[in-house]
Protein backbone atom coordinates (compact mmCIF):
# COMPACT_ATOMS: atom_id res chain seq x y z
CA UNK A 1 0.00 0.00 0.00
CA UNK A 2 2.47 2.40 1.05
CA UNK A 3 3.77 2.24 -2.85
CA UNK A 4 1.07 2.27 -4.11
CA UNK A 5 0.67 5.67 -2.56
CA UNK A 6 3.46 7.13 -3.67
CA UNK A 7 2.07 6.70 -7.16
CA UNK A 8 -0.92 8.54 -6.64
CA UNK A 9 0.88 11.13 -4.28
CA UNK A 10 0.68 13.54 -6.94
CA UNK A 11 -3.06 13.50 -6.56
CA UNK A 12 -3.17 13.93 -3.37
CA UNK A 13 -1.02 16.60 -3.08
CA UNK A 14 -3.13 19.86 -3.84
CA UNK A 15 -5.81 18.34 -1.63
CA UNK A 16 -3.00 17.69 1.22
CA UNK A 17 -2.27 21.54 0.66
CA UNK A 18 -5.74 22.97 0.82
CA UNK A 19 -7.20 20.28 3.72
CA UNK A 20 -3.99 21.49 5.99
CA UNK A 21 -5.56 25.16 5.39
CA UNK A 22 -9.44 24.26 6.13
CA UNK A 23 -8.19 22.68 9.09
CA UNK A 24 -6.46 25.37 10.34
CA UNK A 25 -9.15 27.81 9.64
CA UNK A 26 -11.98 25.41 11.14
CA UNK A 27 -10.31 24.67 14.25
CA UNK A 28 -9.54 28.62 14.87
CA UNK A 29 -13.41 29.39 14.31
CA UNK A 30 -15.04 26.97 15.44
CA UNK A 31 -15.89 26.07 19.34
CA UNK A 32 -14.23 23.10 20.99
CA UNK A 33 -16.56 20.13 22.46
CA UNK A 34 -14.93 18.61 25.01
CA UNK A 35 -14.50 14.49 24.47
CA UNK A 36 -12.75 11.53 25.84
CA UNK A 37 -11.51 10.44 22.34
CA UNK A 38 -9.09 6.89 22.43
CA UNK A 39 -5.43 7.12 21.98
CA UNK A 40 -4.84 8.01 18.72
CA UNK A 41 -1.53 8.58 16.56
CA UNK A 42 -1.14 12.05 14.50
CA UNK A 43 -2.82 12.63 11.14
CA UNK A 44 -2.17 14.25 8.24
CA UNK A 45 -5.29 16.56 6.58
CA UNK A 46 -7.53 14.42 3.98
CA UNK A 47 -5.53 11.36 4.04
CA UNK A 48 -5.98 10.68 8.19
CA UNK A 49 -4.01 8.14 8.94
CA UNK A 50 -3.66 5.83 5.46
CA UNK A 51 0.29 6.71 5.07
CA UNK A 52 1.04 4.92 8.25
CA UNK A 53 -0.71 1.25 7.03
CA UNK A 54 0.56 -1.30 4.89
CA UNK A 55 -0.32 -4.31 2.17
CA UNK A 56 -0.70 -6.29 5.80
CA UNK A 57 -3.41 -4.17 7.63
CA UNK A 58 -3.68 -6.76 10.94
CA UNK A 59 0.28 -6.21 11.39
CA UNK A 60 -0.10 -2.57 10.63
CA UNK A 61 -2.99 -2.22 13.35
CA UNK A 62 -0.73 -4.17 15.61
CA UNK A 63 2.02 -2.34 15.30
CA UNK A 64 0.47 0.93 15.74
CA UNK A 65 -1.52 -0.26 18.95
CA UNK A 66 1.47 -0.84 20.96
CA UNK A 67 2.60 2.47 20.41
CA UNK A 68 -1.03 4.23 20.75
CA UNK A 69 -3.31 2.07 22.51
CA UNK A 70 -3.27 -1.60 22.77
CA UNK A 71 -6.67 -1.98 24.15
CA UNK A 72 -8.55 0.50 21.69
CA UNK A 73 -6.63 3.31 19.62
CA UNK A 74 -8.55 5.97 16.83
CA UNK A 75 -7.38 6.08 13.56
CA UNK A 76 -8.41 8.30 10.43
CA UNK A 77 -8.57 6.32 7.69
CA UNK A 78 -9.28 9.28 5.31
CA UNK A 79 -12.32 10.83 6.37
CA UNK A 80 -13.69 8.16 8.17
CA UNK A 81 -13.11 7.82 11.99
CA UNK A 82 -11.78 4.06 12.48
CA UNK A 83 -12.05 1.87 16.38
CA UNK A 84 -9.57 -0.51 16.28
CA UNK A 85 -10.09 -3.59 19.07
CA UNK A 86 -6.56 -5.10 20.16
CA UNK A 87 -7.38 -6.84 23.56
CA UNK A 88 -9.75 -8.90 25.00
CA UNK A 89 -11.75 -6.74 27.27
CA UNK A 90 -12.07 -4.24 24.39
CA UNK A 91 -13.74 -6.67 22.52
CA UNK A 92 -16.04 -8.02 25.13
CA UNK A 93 -17.23 -4.16 25.46
CA UNK A 94 -17.84 -4.07 21.73
CA UNK A 95 -19.45 -7.71 21.36
CA UNK A 96 -20.97 -8.50 24.02
CA UNK A 97 -21.54 -4.93 26.32
CA UNK A 98 -22.44 -2.33 23.65
CA UNK A 99 -22.93 -5.46 20.76
CA UNK A 100 -26.31 -3.88 19.80
CA UNK A 101 -24.85 -0.42 18.89
CA UNK A 102 -21.99 -2.03 17.05
CA UNK A 103 -23.88 -4.49 15.11
CA UNK A 104 -24.33 -3.32 11.64
CA UNK A 105 -22.02 -2.81 8.89
CA UNK A 106 -20.67 0.57 7.27
CA UNK A 107 -22.76 0.94 3.48
CA UNK A 108 -19.71 1.46 1.10
CA UNK A 109 -20.07 1.50 -2.58
CA UNK A 110 -17.83 -1.53 -2.70
CA UNK A 111 -20.04 -3.45 -0.62
CA UNK A 112 -23.69 -2.59 -2.08
CA UNK A 113 -22.02 -3.22 -5.60
CA UNK A 114 -20.53 -7.07 -5.00
CA UNK A 115 -23.04 -7.88 -2.67
CA UNK A 116 -26.56 -7.34 -4.22
CA UNK A 117 -26.82 -4.05 -2.74
CA UNK A 118 -26.07 -4.63 1.26
CA UNK A 119 -28.49 -7.84 0.71
CA UNK A 120 -25.29 -10.44 1.47
CA UNK A 121 -25.47 -11.55 4.89
CA UNK A 122 -21.89 -10.37 6.04
CA UNK A 123 -22.68 -6.34 4.87
CA UNK A 124 -26.52 -6.10 5.47
CA UNK A 125 -27.40 -3.58 7.55
CA UNK A 126 -28.47 -4.78 11.32
CA UNK A 127 -32.68 -5.77 10.69
CA UNK A 128 -34.90 -7.69 10.43
CA UNK A 129 -34.03 -8.56 6.66
CA UNK A 130 -30.67 -9.57 8.31
CA UNK A 131 -32.20 -11.36 10.67
CA UNK A 132 -34.01 -13.59 8.45
CA UNK A 133 -31.73 -14.09 5.96
CA UNK A 134 -29.20 -15.29 8.45
CA UNK A 135 -31.71 -17.67 9.63
CA UNK A 136 -32.47 -19.10 6.21
CA UNK A 137 -28.70 -19.84 5.31
CA UNK A 138 -28.51 -20.84 9.45
CA UNK A 139 -31.23 -23.40 9.02
CA UNK A 140 -30.78 -24.84 5.59
CA UNK A 141 -26.80 -24.89 5.17
CA UNK A 142 -25.13 -24.71 8.22
CA UNK A 143 -27.32 -26.41 11.26
CA UNK A 144 -26.09 -29.85 12.85
CA UNK A 145 -29.00 -31.90 10.80
CA UNK A 146 -27.94 -29.82 7.31
CA UNK A 147 -24.20 -30.40 8.05
CA UNK A 148 -24.44 -34.29 8.86
CA UNK A 149 -26.50 -34.38 5.60
CA UNK A 150 -23.85 -33.71 3.59
CA UNK A 151 -21.16 -36.25 5.39
CA UNK A 152 -21.30 -38.87 2.11
CA UNK A 153 -20.31 -35.94 0.02
CA UNK A 154 -17.21 -34.37 2.45
CA UNK A 155 -15.93 -38.00 2.41
CA UNK A 156 -15.80 -38.78 -1.31
CA UNK A 157 -14.51 -35.29 -1.75
CA UNK A 158 -12.08 -35.80 1.42
CA UNK A 159 -10.70 -39.16 -0.96
CA UNK A 160 -10.17 -37.55 -4.22
CA UNK A 161 -7.90 -35.41 -1.96
CA UNK A 162 -5.87 -38.69 -0.45
CA UNK A 163 -5.57 -39.96 -3.66
CA UNK A 164 -4.20 -36.84 -5.07
CA UNK A 165 -1.33 -37.02 -2.83
CA UNK A 166 -1.00 -40.45 -3.20
CA UNK A 167 -0.71 -39.92 -6.91
CA UNK A 168 2.32 -37.12 -5.37
CA UNK A 169 4.01 -39.77 -4.11
CA UNK A 170 4.31 -42.26 -6.32
CA UNK A 171 5.39 -39.63 -9.00
CA UNK A 172 8.32 -38.87 -6.22
CA UNK A 173 7.09 -35.38 -5.57
CA UNK A 174 5.84 -33.49 -3.31
CA UNK A 175 2.36 -32.49 -2.59
CA UNK A 176 1.08 -29.05 -2.93
CA UNK A 177 -1.47 -28.95 -0.25
CA UNK A 178 -2.37 -25.64 -0.63
CA UNK A 179 -3.53 -26.33 -3.67
CA UNK A 180 -5.35 -29.27 -2.54
CA UNK A 181 -6.76 -27.61 0.11
CA UNK A 182 -8.14 -24.76 -1.48
CA UNK A 183 -9.97 -27.46 -4.21
CA UNK A 184 -11.28 -29.89 -1.25
CA UNK A 185 -12.72 -26.80 0.35
CA UNK A 186 -14.26 -25.29 -2.80
CA UNK A 187 -15.71 -28.44 -4.07
CA UNK A 188 -17.02 -29.66 -0.48
CA UNK A 189 -18.96 -26.21 -0.26
CA UNK A 190 -19.83 -26.36 -3.75
CA UNK A 191 -21.54 -29.37 -3.68
CA UNK A 192 -23.36 -28.51 -0.43
CA UNK A 193 -24.30 -24.87 -2.06
CA UNK A 194 -24.88 -25.66 -5.98
CA UNK A 195 -25.24 -29.13 -6.17
CA UNK A 196 -21.81 -29.59 -7.86
CA UNK A 197 -18.32 -28.52 -8.41
CA UNK A 198 -16.67 -25.82 -10.70
CA UNK A 199 -13.07 -27.20 -11.06
CA UNK A 200 -12.43 -28.48 -14.31
CA UNK A 201 -12.92 -26.80 -17.63
CA UNK A 202 -13.44 -24.05 -19.23
CA UNK A 203 -15.86 -22.91 -16.54
CA UNK A 204 -13.73 -24.47 -13.82
CA UNK A 205 -10.82 -21.91 -15.21
CA UNK A 206 -13.15 -19.45 -15.33
CA UNK A 207 -14.88 -19.48 -12.12
CA UNK A 208 -11.12 -19.61 -10.52
CA UNK A 209 -10.78 -16.12 -11.93
CA UNK A 210 -13.45 -14.89 -10.30
CA UNK A 211 -12.82 -15.92 -7.03
CA UNK A 212 -8.96 -14.50 -7.89
CA UNK A 213 -10.56 -11.13 -8.54
CA UNK A 214 -13.02 -11.18 -5.90
CA UNK A 215 -10.16 -11.73 -3.19
CA UNK A 216 -8.10 -8.76 -5.11
CA UNK A 217 -10.88 -6.73 -5.05
CA UNK A 218 -12.06 -7.22 -1.01
CA UNK A 219 -7.84 -6.83 -0.17
CA UNK A 220 -7.67 -3.41 -2.05
CA UNK A 221 -7.68 0.05 -0.98
CA UNK A 222 -11.35 1.84 -2.12
CA UNK A 223 -10.93 5.59 -2.16
CA UNK A 224 -14.13 6.61 -2.84
CA UNK A 225 -15.58 4.92 0.68
CA UNK A 226 -13.02 6.32 3.00
CA UNK A 227 -11.60 9.55 1.00
CA UNK A 228 -14.62 10.72 -1.44
CA UNK A 229 -12.06 13.90 -2.40
CA UNK A 230 -9.95 10.92 -3.99
CA UNK A 231 -12.19 8.85 -6.07
CA UNK A 232 -10.82 10.14 -8.96
CA UNK A 233 -7.79 7.39 -8.05
CA UNK A 234 -9.80 4.46 -8.05
CA UNK A 235 -11.29 5.20 -11.87
CA UNK A 236 -7.48 6.25 -12.66
CA UNK A 237 -6.07 2.64 -11.17
CA UNK A 238 -9.10 0.77 -12.84
CA UNK A 239 -10.13 -0.60 -9.30
CA UNK A 240 -13.82 1.05 -10.01
CA UNK A 241 -14.21 -0.46 -13.28
CA UNK A 242 -12.75 -3.90 -11.34
CA UNK A 243 -14.90 -3.75 -9.05
CA UNK A 244 -17.91 -3.10 -11.18
CA UNK A 245 -16.83 -6.25 -13.95
CA UNK A 246 -16.39 -8.84 -10.46
CA UNK A 247 -20.09 -8.00 -9.67
CA UNK A 248 -21.13 -8.64 -13.20
CA UNK A 249 -18.99 -12.25 -13.08
CA UNK A 250 -20.44 -13.20 -10.17
CA UNK A 251 -23.71 -12.52 -10.96
CA UNK A 252 -23.69 -13.86 -14.58
CA UNK A 253 -21.88 -16.84 -12.68
CA UNK A 254 -25.12 -17.27 -10.13
CA UNK A 255 -27.67 -16.75 -12.62
CA UNK A 256 -26.32 -19.23 -14.81
CA UNK A 257 -26.09 -21.45 -11.70
CA UNK A 258 -30.18 -20.81 -10.57
CA UNK A 259 -31.01 -21.39 -14.34
CA UNK A 260 -29.47 -24.78 -14.39
CA UNK A 261 -30.79 -25.95 -11.06
CA UNK A 262 -33.98 -24.83 -12.01
CA UNK A 263 -33.58 -26.59 -15.77
CA UNK A 264 -32.97 -29.75 -13.76
CA UNK A 265 -36.19 -29.39 -11.66
CA UNK A 266 -38.38 -28.74 -14.60
CA UNK A 267 -36.55 -31.78 -16.34
CA UNK A 268 -37.41 -33.79 -13.27
CA UNK A 269 -40.56 -32.44 -11.45
CA UNK A 270 -40.47 -35.29 -8.59
CA UNK A 271 -37.09 -35.82 -7.34
CA UNK A 272 -36.92 -38.58 -4.58
CA UNK A 273 -34.85 -36.72 -2.51
CA UNK A 274 -32.46 -33.30 -2.79
CA UNK A 275 -29.77 -33.81 -5.71
CA UNK A 276 -28.68 -37.29 -7.78
CA UNK A 277 -26.92 -37.83 -4.34
CA UNK A 278 -30.03 -37.32 -2.29
CA UNK A 279 -28.84 -34.62 -0.24
CA UNK A 280 -30.67 -31.57 -0.49
CA UNK A 281 -28.59 -28.50 -1.43
CA UNK A 282 -28.75 -24.80 0.05
CA UNK A 283 -29.67 -23.85 -3.53
CA UNK A 284 -32.84 -26.33 -3.82
CA UNK A 285 -33.86 -25.30 -0.37
CA UNK A 286 -33.99 -21.18 -1.41
CA UNK A 287 -35.99 -22.19 -4.86
CA UNK A 288 -38.43 -23.87 -2.19
CA UNK A 289 -38.54 -21.31 0.17
CA UNK A 290 -38.85 -18.82 -2.70
CA UNK A 291 -41.93 -21.17 -3.93
CA UNK A 292 -43.56 -21.41 -1.12
CA UNK A 293 -42.93 -17.98 -0.32
CA UNK A 294 -43.73 -18.55 3.45
CA UNK A 295 -41.15 -15.64 5.42
CA UNK A 296 -41.39 -12.25 6.14
CA UNK A 297 -38.72 -11.05 3.81
CA UNK A 298 -39.09 -11.26 -0.03
CA UNK A 299 -36.90 -13.95 -1.77
CA UNK A 300 -36.42 -12.60 -5.24
CA UNK A 301 -33.74 -13.56 -7.16
CA UNK A 302 -30.99 -10.84 -5.95
CA UNK A 303 -31.69 -12.50 -2.11
CA UNK A 304 -31.17 -16.12 -3.95
CA UNK A 305 -27.61 -14.84 -5.21
CA UNK A 306 -26.76 -13.01 -2.61
CA UNK A 307 -27.23 -16.04 -0.02
CA UNK A 308 -25.50 -18.25 -2.74
CA UNK A 309 -22.67 -15.68 -2.88
CA UNK A 310 -22.51 -15.69 1.18
CA UNK A 311 -22.61 -19.22 1.76
CA UNK A 312 -19.66 -19.85 -1.15
CA UNK A 313 -17.58 -17.64 0.12
CA UNK A 314 -17.63 -17.61 3.32
CA UNK A 315 -17.39 -21.77 3.49
CA UNK A 316 -14.46 -22.23 1.37
CA UNK A 317 -11.29 -19.82 1.71
CA UNK A 318 -11.52 -19.83 5.52
CA UNK A 319 -11.77 -23.55 5.66
CA UNK A 320 -8.30 -24.07 3.28
CA UNK A 321 -7.10 -20.98 5.34
CA UNK A 322 -6.90 -23.29 8.73
CA UNK A 323 -5.90 -26.56 7.09
CA UNK A 324 -3.09 -24.94 5.40
CA UNK A 325 -1.21 -23.30 8.31
CA UNK A 326 -1.99 -26.53 10.54
CA UNK A 327 -0.46 -28.40 8.24
CA UNK A 328 2.25 -25.71 7.80
CA UNK A 329 2.76 -25.21 11.54
CA UNK A 330 2.93 -29.53 11.96
CA UNK A 331 5.63 -29.36 9.56
CA UNK A 332 7.63 -26.87 11.29
CA UNK A 333 7.36 -29.04 15.18
CA UNK A 334 8.06 -32.27 14.88
CA UNK A 335 6.62 -33.49 18.75
CA UNK A 336 3.32 -31.78 17.78
CA UNK A 337 3.39 -34.01 14.38
CA UNK A 338 4.02 -37.30 16.27
CA UNK A 339 2.10 -36.26 19.35
CA UNK A 340 -1.12 -35.59 17.30
CA UNK A 341 -0.50 -38.24 15.20
CA UNK A 342 -0.08 -40.62 17.69
CA UNK A 343 -3.41 -40.10 19.09
CA UNK A 344 -5.26 -40.41 15.79
CA UNK A 345 -3.51 -43.37 15.14
CA UNK A 346 -4.33 -44.95 19.22
CA UNK A 347 -7.98 -43.83 18.58
CA UNK A 348 -8.54 -45.46 15.21
CA UNK A 349 -6.43 -48.37 15.85
CA UNK A 350 -6.11 -49.82 12.86
CA UNK A 351 -9.84 -48.76 11.44
CA UNK A 352 -10.01 -48.17 7.58
CA UNK A 353 -12.74 -45.37 7.92
CA UNK A 354 -13.10 -42.19 10.45
CA UNK A 355 -16.28 -41.07 12.07
CA UNK A 356 -17.44 -38.46 13.74
CA UNK A 357 -17.41 -40.53 17.01
CA UNK A 358 -13.78 -41.17 16.61
CA UNK A 359 -12.42 -37.84 15.67
CA UNK A 360 -14.83 -36.42 19.46
CA UNK A 361 -12.33 -38.26 20.71
CA UNK A 362 -9.65 -36.42 19.47
CA UNK A 363 -8.86 -34.26 21.98
CA UNK A 364 -4.96 -32.83 21.02
CA UNK A 365 -6.09 -32.73 17.12
CA UNK A 366 -8.37 -30.68 18.06
CA UNK A 367 -6.25 -28.39 20.06
CA UNK A 368 -4.29 -28.16 17.13
CA UNK A 369 -6.70 -26.44 14.84
CA UNK A 370 -7.67 -24.21 17.83
CA UNK A 371 -3.44 -23.20 18.32
CA UNK A 372 -3.23 -22.93 14.58
CA UNK A 373 -6.14 -19.96 13.88
CA UNK A 374 -4.99 -18.64 16.96
CA UNK A 375 -1.29 -17.92 15.25
CA UNK A 376 -2.97 -18.03 12.30
CA UNK A 377 -6.19 -16.37 11.92
CA UNK A 378 -8.12 -17.09 8.98
CA UNK A 379 -9.93 -13.61 9.35
CA UNK A 380 -7.00 -11.14 11.26
CA UNK A 381 -9.29 -8.54 11.35
CA UNK A 382 -13.23 -9.12 11.65
CA UNK A 383 -15.09 -7.44 8.73
CA UNK A 384 -15.86 -3.84 10.43
CA UNK A 385 -18.68 -2.93 12.46
CA UNK A 386 -19.76 0.75 12.47
CA UNK A 387 -21.40 2.72 15.55
CA UNK A 388 -25.31 2.79 15.01
CA UNK A 389 -25.26 5.64 17.76
CA UNK A 390 -23.09 7.48 20.10
CA UNK A 391 -21.31 5.31 22.96
CA UNK A 392 -19.10 5.18 25.68
CA UNK A 393 -16.89 2.31 25.84
CA UNK A 394 -14.28 1.62 28.08
CA UNK A 395 -14.50 5.14 29.42
CA UNK A 396 -13.61 6.58 25.74
CA UNK A 397 -16.49 8.12 23.65
CA UNK A 398 -17.43 6.76 20.03
CA UNK A 399 -19.29 8.91 17.61
CA UNK A 400 -22.03 7.20 15.63
CA UNK A 401 -20.53 6.10 12.16
CA UNK A 402 -17.55 5.18 13.82
CA UNK A 403 -16.23 2.26 12.12
CA UNK A 404 -14.79 -0.91 14.30
CA UNK A 405 -12.23 -2.93 13.60
CA UNK A 406 -11.49 -6.19 15.36
CA UNK A 407 -8.39 -6.97 15.38
CA UNK A 408 -8.16 -10.32 15.87
CA UNK A 409 -4.82 -11.04 14.95
CA UNK A 410 -3.49 -8.91 17.81
CA UNK A 411 -6.16 -10.33 20.56
CA UNK A 412 -4.61 -13.97 20.24
CA UNK A 413 -1.02 -12.60 20.62
CA UNK A 414 -1.81 -10.54 23.79
CA UNK A 415 0.57 -11.57 26.04
CA UNK A 416 -1.38 -10.67 28.87
CA UNK A 417 -3.81 -13.29 27.86
CA UNK A 418 -1.42 -16.13 26.44
CA UNK A 419 1.74 -17.31 27.36
CA UNK A 420 4.59 -17.50 25.00
CA UNK A 421 1.94 -15.68 22.43
CA UNK A 422 4.62 -16.06 19.42
CA UNK A 423 4.79 -20.02 20.04
CA UNK A 424 2.88 -23.32 18.70
CA UNK A 425 2.01 -25.12 21.56
CA UNK A 426 -1.49 -26.72 20.81
CA UNK A 427 -0.74 -28.26 24.52
CA UNK A 428 -2.22 -24.98 26.25
CA UNK A 429 -5.93 -25.95 25.13
CA UNK A 430 -5.61 -29.36 26.47
CA UNK A 431 -6.89 -27.97 30.13
CA UNK A 432 -8.30 -25.27 29.07
CA UNK A 433 -11.94 -23.71 29.05
CA UNK A 434 -11.36 -21.97 25.86
CA UNK A 435 -12.27 -23.17 23.07
CA UNK A 436 -14.58 -22.78 19.97
CA UNK A 437 -17.88 -21.95 21.62
CA UNK A 438 -16.83 -21.60 25.74
CA UNK A 439 -14.88 -18.13 25.30
CA UNK A 440 -14.49 -15.15 27.41
CA UNK A 441 -13.36 -13.57 23.94
CA UNK A 442 -9.93 -15.16 23.61
CA UNK A 443 -10.34 -16.99 20.93
CA UNK A 444 -12.07 -15.31 17.89
CA UNK A 445 -12.06 -17.20 14.85
CA UNK A 446 -15.80 -17.03 14.71
CA UNK A 447 -15.83 -13.63 16.08
CA UNK A 448 -18.42 -13.43 18.94
CA UNK A 449 -21.89 -11.45 19.41
CA UNK A 450 -24.68 -10.93 16.89
CA UNK A 451 -22.42 -10.32 14.03
CA UNK A 452 -20.28 -13.67 14.52
CA UNK A 453 -20.06 -16.19 11.92
CA UNK A 454 -22.87 -18.73 12.15
CA UNK A 455 -20.56 -21.11 9.92
CA UNK A 456 -18.45 -23.12 13.57
CA UNK A 457 -19.71 -26.20 12.62
CA UNK A 458 -19.88 -26.43 8.82
CA UNK A 459 -16.24 -25.49 8.74
CA UNK A 460 -14.82 -27.68 12.04
CA UNK A 461 -16.58 -30.85 9.97
CA UNK A 462 -14.60 -30.01 7.33
CA UNK A 463 -11.57 -28.75 9.35
CA UNK A 464 -11.20 -31.87 11.82
CA UNK A 465 -12.17 -34.88 9.10
CA UNK A 466 -9.50 -33.43 6.42
CA UNK A 467 -6.89 -32.98 9.08
CA UNK A 468 -7.42 -36.74 10.79
CA UNK A 469 -7.30 -38.01 7.36
CA UNK A 470 -4.69 -36.46 5.72
CA UNK A 471 -2.24 -37.79 9.18
CA UNK A 472 -3.77 -40.77 9.80
CA UNK A 473 -2.63 -42.13 6.17
CA UNK A 474 0.63 -40.22 5.20
CA UNK A 475 3.76 -39.42 7.26
CA UNK A 476 4.83 -36.08 6.36
CA UNK A 477 8.09 -34.31 5.99
CA UNK A 478 9.31 -30.92 4.09
CA UNK A 479 10.89 -31.63 0.61
CA UNK A 480 13.98 -33.14 0.35
CA UNK A 481 16.62 -30.23 1.35
CA UNK A 482 14.39 -27.60 2.49
CA UNK A 483 14.59 -26.90 6.43
CA UNK A 484 12.20 -25.53 8.92
CA UNK A 485 13.93 -22.13 8.90
CA UNK A 486 13.94 -21.68 5.34
CA UNK A 487 9.93 -21.90 4.69
CA UNK A 488 8.75 -18.89 3.85
CA UNK A 489 5.72 -17.96 6.31
CA UNK A 490 5.07 -14.57 4.74
CA UNK A 491 0.86 -13.80 4.72
CA UNK A 492 -1.16 -12.47 1.83
CA UNK A 493 -4.37 -10.49 2.68
CA UNK A 494 -7.40 -10.78 0.48
CA UNK A 495 -10.50 -13.17 1.46
CA UNK A 496 -8.74 -15.22 4.17
CA UNK A 497 -5.22 -14.85 5.57
CA UNK A 498 -3.11 -17.31 3.43
CA UNK A 499 0.33 -18.39 2.72
CA UNK A 500 2.23 -16.56 0.63
CA UNK A 501 3.88 -19.14 -0.92
CA UNK A 502 2.01 -22.33 -1.65
CA UNK A 503 3.20 -25.09 1.45
CA UNK A 504 4.89 -28.30 -0.33
CA UNK A 505 5.29 -31.57 1.65
CA UNK A 506 6.26 -34.71 0.88
CA UNK A 507 3.42 -37.58 2.26
CA UNK A 508 4.44 -41.55 2.40
CA UNK A 509 1.80 -43.61 2.80
CA UNK A 510 1.13 -44.94 6.29
CA UNK A 511 0.98 -48.82 6.62
CA UNK A 512 -1.34 -49.48 10.33
CA UNK A 513 0.43 -53.11 11.66
CA UNK A 514 -2.88 -54.41 12.07
CA UNK A 515 -4.09 -54.29 8.29
CA UNK A 516 -0.94 -56.15 8.05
Amino acid sequence: MLAFLDHIFIYILPLFLSGAFLTRWYNSTTPTIIRKLPPSPPTLPVIGNLHQLGALVHQSFFSLARRYGDSLMLLHIGSVPSLVVSSTEAAREIMKTHDLAFASRPTTRMFRTISYDLKEITVAPYGEYWRQAKSILTLQLLSNKKVQSFDGLREKIIGDCLAKINQCFLSNKPADLSDLFSSLTNDVTCMATFGRTYNEGEIGMKFKKIMQDFSEVLGSFYFEDSIPQLAVVDRITGLSAKVDRVAVDFDEFLQNVVDETLSKKRNNPNPVSGDEHGVETFIDALLKIQKEDILGITIDADVIKALLLDAYVAGTDTSSSVLEWAMTELLLHRDCLEKVQGEIRAVLNGKKDITDSDVEKMKYLKCVIMEATRLHPPLPVLPPRVARHDAKVMGYDIAEGTRVYVNVYAIMRDPKVWDKPETFMPERFLESCIDFVRHNFELLTFGAGRRSCPGRIFAMAINEKVLANVLYRFDWALPQGVRPQDVDMNETFGLANHRKVPLLALGTPFHSPHNN
